[in-house]
Parts: C-alpha cells; sequence; structure tokens
C-alpha cells in the first residue's frame, strides 16, 4: 500500500462538543501525519459543492445546512492508505452501527451527528483537498518516527 493523502474534518457537532482533539489525536495515533490543517466556517457554495455528489436526494439540503452551521477543522493527514486508514478509524456513517474503538462508535450518538469526514477514496481525496485547500498549504516534510511506524 503506498503513501497517500486524503481530507479529514471535524464536523460542526466535533467543533461543539470540543472533541477537535481527541478526534485529531485518534488519527495520529494510528500513524497519519498532518500535512495541512485550518479551521474555517464552510461557505454555502463550498458545501454545495463538498456534497455535490448528493444533490438531489432527501438529505442533501440537511447536509448542507448542517455542514455551514458552525466552524469545522479540516486537515489533510498523509500515510500509508491514508484513506483506508481515516475510514475505518471513524467507523460506519450510522454512530449506532459503528464498532466500539471507532470514533462514531465511541463519541457518536446519531447518524446526522457523526463527528466526522473522511474522503471515500483517493480520487474523491483528491477532490476535496483542492476544495478546502491551495497547494501551497500543504507541507510536506520528514517525520522521525515513520520509521517506527511503518517498514520501507
Amino acid at each position: 500500500m503506498s503513501t497517500e493523502r486524503t481530507l479529514a474534518l471535524v464536523k460542526p457537532d466535533g467543533v461543539q462538543r470540543s472533541l477537535s482533539g481527541t478526534i485529531i489525536s485518534r488519527l495520529e495515533a494510528r500513524g497519519l501525519r498532518i500535512v495541512a490543517m485550518k479551521m474555517l466556517q464552510v461557505s454555502r457554495d463550498m458545501a454545495m459543492k463538498h456534497y455535490g455528489v448528493h444533490q438531489g436526494k432527501p438529505f442533501f439540503d440537511g447536509l448542507v445546512e448542517f455542514i455551514i452551521s458552525s466552524p469545522v477543522i479540516a486537515m489533510v493527514l498523509e500515510g500509508r492508505g491514508a484513506v483506508e486508514m481515516v475510514r475505518s478509524s471513524m467507523g460506519v456513517t450510522d454512530p449506532l452501527k459503528a464498532q466500539p474503538g471507532t470514533i462514531r462508535g465511541d463519541l457518536a450518538v446519531d447518524i446526522g451527528r457523526n463527528l466526522v469526514h473522511g474522503s471515500d477514496s483517493q480520487e474523491t481525496a483528491a477532490q476535496e483537498i483542492a476544495l478546502f485547500f491551495s497547494p501551497g498549504e500543504i507541507l510536506g516534510y520528514d517525520r522521525d518516527v515513520d520509521r517506527w511506524i511503518t517498514e520501507s
């Protein structure tokens, strides 16, 4: 599995519940490297682009309203199999079905308030990263501990 990048968001409910640090720590503890991070207020235009794949579905308007309701923390995470690593760390969308030990399984209660977003594929990650970050905001750097996380 190669090194890849993915987008993760601490959604408005995670920020409002003061779980941002816990969520970020869980992702970092999996060996993922933060190469970009910022807090921002998502605009309606950005939200519609981000959730564009769901346009026309009954829950689309609710997704947009929720993501613009309060600030989010956006991160670009890098590591071996980063997309799958974030997805498995988050747990399934419905917190009531998410496994204990996952972010949603341990911390979320409601499907509409599930704390975190992660890109679902490398292709989606590339699009979402470009939506939330300019190239100059993403930093590449060596981290000495990486040799203790994965084999070369």
